[in-house]
């Protein structure tokens, strides 16, 4: 059939008509809206809601009934922003605001609730109530319980018996101990309202606190979610009661629940982190803490599980950032100042953990696990008494613990108790099955060095596990230290019949077959591993390692971190390796390759994606790097390096604008550290900004009074400006602090700077005479007389280091220079056995190369000089060498093509560009 065009435009209008007419207008999508609310069909609300938006965008109504489902989903994020809206739109503040303070107290935003709505007086009673009982919880979560206190009592006032108010005095009753005063007022609660569904969740934590039997906990949480099917916070309860019972299964059930009813929640995703943590599945867990940082930064147990994580993982800097963040949110929290001083320990800033641990008031209680720690802090600072005195009264607390038994025996050892020590850990270990007290024991032998001892105490442990490999290792790492190769070799192999894939066996067999010179040996072990799993990721990145520390050739070495990455494509290690591999090969385009395949396979990692920045940097993709890194920045928004990142990423854009802006981000996160007050020194230093980084220097001394570090930046600020007296000034005061190597070259370096030569050879010869075992300063020396062609000196340098470090491969390569020049008949074979140590350096090869060609050994320093260009093909001076060779060989015309792949230089005094020039001349 066929329309006329009047036809089709009645045909259209008809339709628009018909639409038209099915359209509600907003008021009707409100009401369809409040009907589903009250079923808790949250979605089909939501829907009529948005309906009636997009008819009047600015209807208030629409938007703060937006705002309250959105909560009751548990998306507090957003469901702030529409109730702020509604307000911005004119909806009563007396329904508004009681609503928006408890979307900020379910995201933990309790400065925020105080610091709005403290004054705020609303006309109606109960939602004046409901406010104060929102700023009460807000004190509350602040640690200012009396304040709590009194507000809640202000709510009561205002509404006598109203139900949220009495909850939270029942939840101050039971944290004030009185715990049978707190089940009797939730209770009054319940006799009024029997189907309230948070009366019976608060009655279910308090038969928890209590330790009431017979299940009378879980009963009451699932009555909350049987009065109220789609009550969030009781299957939430539900889920943590199941997971502190270690039924992992059950809680997976209580999370299903939890998702159906509450899934966009940002709590329901810290519960499904929760779970994954205990599973163990610490990188899930990662995952998931990432998103709600960046969706709650102000959430103080959304940072401490985050901490929690990033510790487990081992990502100490990170867990250190996200636990400090959650202190200061909740200063209180002993759970999180446990962790966070485990995190300083682990980290080796035990200072750090001291000053965290003397933050606890005097008179808090310390269970037994809190005493132990402090114990441990104690004995890490080197006070040992202290140390002492706290295992003993975490041992009072929980005597039959024997791992506080074995603490305070190794604080004893530190007090030098030692045979009272010995004793004990003999004494635990022979009355414990467990193996804590004996792996104490071996350790503390082999600090002493007591290897006898030691093996004694091994063939115990060996006693109690006959089939675990562990006992055998330990006996082989500990003949390795009595220089026994041949027993060593005999135990780690025993190793490996028991568990033929443990790695840790198969690599110490490894290191003893590169010690005699067998690397194919070495790289069987690996292989045999490989036999039996072909996806073993450590061996696969131990081949890699071996393959590249041996020499081999860097296709070898990238097809066995391609194979690791095949094996274990979701795995971030190999990935970072063959990206690393490819840098370091100078491959940008292969590294470009592997860092975007990387991103594709684990777009949610951290390290792939610095690992991207790094390489887009690299290849000069300045823009590229900086979209990265702020993605980096967005995805770890507590931490301090993507900033860092940021503003090197920045300066290299010739924005230092930028990069000062991005260090000074950094800074605001983590206030002390080093690297980032360096970085602004430095970018200060170039802008010529000296008195604001000679402040920043101050800063660091005061925060760091006993440190050389604060004084050597002040060094650093004047020799900028060549203020030469104040600079040496500054470097002598470090050196008070610290008598470090690098300290002492730098004050000798300003020294000659300023022209005092007769000082800086007071100096030298003082240090080499208080330091005779330091070999930094006599490489320096030996450095600097090569620069001034005093190569007798520079041997006579150099040749003292070497007598410290045989196998200094630095110094051998530059004494095989410096014997070059003097003609010494040993220059290539010194030069030889610095590559032996440090294969395929690029510097290293240029110099044996040099030295083949003044004995006219062409064809070797041909090969030797083409291998260093192919590793560092954009060395200029590199590629000048090799035409030297092929020009003394007489070959004119290559040495004329190498000489044009050299990238030509605008300025004339440029040393290399007149050394090209100068041969090229030669060569017509």
């Amino acid at each position: 059939m066929r329309f006329s065009s009047a036809a089709k435009a009645a045909l259209v209008l008809s339709v628009l008509a018909g639409v038209a007419c099915t359209q509600k207008d907003p008021k009707q999508s409100l009401q369809a809206a409040q009907a589903a609310i009250q079923k808790r069909d949250y979605k089909a609300a939501t829907i009529e809601i948005k309906n009636a938006l997009q008819r009047d965008a600015g209807l208030a109504e629409a938007r703060f009934m937006l705002g309250t489902v959105l909560a009751l989903e548990g998306n507090n994020t957003a469901a702030e922003v529409e109730l702020r809206k509604a307000l911005s739109a004119g909806h009563p503040g007396t329904k508004v605001v009681p609503e928006l303070a408890k979307a900020l107290l379910a995201m933990g935003q309790y400065k925020k609730i105080v610091d709005e709505f403290s004054a705020t007086k609303l006309d109606d009673p109960a939602a004046q109530a409901s406010l104060l009982t929102s700023l009460a919880q807000a004190h509350g979560g602040m640690g200012k319980r009396e304040l709590a206190k009194s507000t809640m009592d202000k709510a009561l006032a205002a509404v006598p018996d109203y139900p949220q108010a009495l909850l939270v005095q029942a939840q101050f009753q039971a944290a004030d101990g009185d715990r049978a005063a707190a089940l009797t007022t939730v209770g009054k609660v319940l006799a009024a309202d029997a189907a309230n569904p948070v009366a019976w969740k608060l009655k279910g934590d308090l038969e928890v606190a209590t330790g009431a039997k017979g299940g009378q906990a879980k009963a009451s949480y699932q009555k909350s979610v049987e009065v109220d099917p789609k009550f969030a916070p009781g299957f939430a309860a539900l889920l943590v009661l199941n997971l502190a019972e270690g039924k992992l299964d059950d809680a997976a059930k209580d999370l299903e629940a939890l998702k159906r009813v509450a899934p966009r929640s940002s709590f329901t995703k810290l519960l499904e982190a929760r779970v994954e943590f205990q599973r163990r599945d610490y990188k899930r867990a990662r995952d998931l803490l990432r998103q709600l940082v960046v969706a709650a930064p102000k959430n103080a147990a959304v940072l401490q599980l985050a901490g929690a994580t990033e510790f487990q993982l081992n990502s100490l800097p990170q867990a250190e950032s996200y636990l400090e963040a959650s202190l200061k949110i909740a200063p209180d929290n002993g759970l999180t100042r446990r962790l966070l001083i485990g995190t300083y320990l682990r980290s080796g800033q035990a200072n750090k953990a001291l000053v965290a641990l003397q933050a606890i008031p005097e008179k808090a209680e310390m269970d037994a696990s809190m005493l132990s720690l402090a114990g441990e802090v104690h004995l890490q600072n080197g006070d040992a008494k202290k140390a002492e005195a706290f295992f003993a009264k975490a041992l009072k607390l929980e005597p039959d613990n024997l791992g506080r038994r074995t603490s305070l025996a190794l604080s004893q050892l530190a007090t030098g108790q030692a045979n009272a020590a010995f004793d004990a850990l003999e004494n635990i270990a022979q009355s414990d099955q467990g193996v804590t007290a004996d792996m104490a024991l071996i350790s503390a032998h082999l600090t002493r060095k007591e290897y006898a001892k030691a093996l004694v105490a091994i063939d115990k442990l060996e006693a109690k596990q006959p089939n675990k490999p562990v006992a055998a290792e330990l006996r082989g790492r500990t003949m390795r230290a009595m220089n026994d190769p041949v027993g060593a070799r005999k135990s780690f192999e025993k190793a490996l019949q028991i568990d033929p894939l443990h790695f840790s066996a198969a690599s110490s067999l490894a290191a003893l077959d590169l010690a005699e010179q067998k690397p194919q040996d070495a790289r069987a072990r690996f292989e045999a591993i490989l036999a039996k799993e072909p996806k073993h990721a450590q061996a696969l990145l131990a081949l890699a390692q071996l393959a590249s520390g041996s020499g081999g050739k860097k296709e070898e070495v990238i097809a066995l971190l391609a194979r690791a990455v095949d094996a274990n494509p979701t795995d971030e290690r190999p990935r970072l390796r063959l990206i690393d591999q490819h840098l370091r090969s100078n491959d940008l385009k292969q590294a470009m390759s592997s860092a975007r395949d990387a991103t594709a396979a684990l777009p949610n990692s951290v390290d792939i994606l610095d690992a991207l920045g790094t390489v887009q940097m690299r290849s000069g993709e300045v823009n590229q790097a900086i979209a990265t890194f702020t993605k980096v920045s967005t995805m770890l928004p507590l931490s301090p390096m993507p900033h860092l990142r940021l503003a090197a990423a920045h300066e290299a854009n010739k924005d230092m604008a930028s990069a000062e802006q991005s260090v000074q981000k950094a800074l605001e996160i983590k206030p002390d550290l080093l690297e980032t007050q360096r970085a602004l020194i430095l970018l200060q230093i170039k802008a010529k900004k000296f008195a604001e980084a000679l402040k920043v220097a101050k800063t660091v001394q005061q925060q760091r009074p006993k440190s050389q570090v604060g004084y050597a930046y002040e060094a650093e600020v004047f020799a900028a400006q060549s203020n030469w007296d104040p600079a040496i000034a500054a470097y002598r005061k470090a050196l008070e602090q610290a008598a470090t190597p690098d300290l002492a070259i730098k004050l000798n370096m300003v020294l000659q700077t300023a022209g005092k030569s007769a000082e800086a050879t007071t100096q030298a010869q003082a240090w080499m005479k208080e330091h005779p075992k330091d070999p930094n300063f006599p490489q320096f020396l030996g450095t600097v007389a090569i620069g001034k062609k005093d190569f007798a000196s520079a041997e006579k340098h150099l040749q003292t280091v070497l007598q410290l470090q045989p196998n200094n491969a630095v110094a051998l390569n530059n004494l095989a220079y410096v014997a070059g020049q003097l003609k010494r008949p040993n220059a290539v074979e010194l030069a030889e056995k610095a590559l032996r140590l440090a294969p395929d350096q690029p510097p290293f090869l240029d110099t044996l190369a040099m030295l083949l060609l003044d004995q006219k050994e062409f064809d070797k320093a041909l090969k030797t000089q083409t291998r260093a260009v192919e590793l560092q093909p954009d060395s200029g001076f590199l590629r000048l060498n090799l035409a030297k060779i092929l020009a003394a060989s007489g070959d004119k015309p290559r040495a004329k093509a190498e000489l044009e792949k050299i990238k030509p230089s605008n300025n004339k005094d440029d040393p290399l560009q007149k050394e090209v020039t100068a041969l090229m001349s030669s060569l017509r």
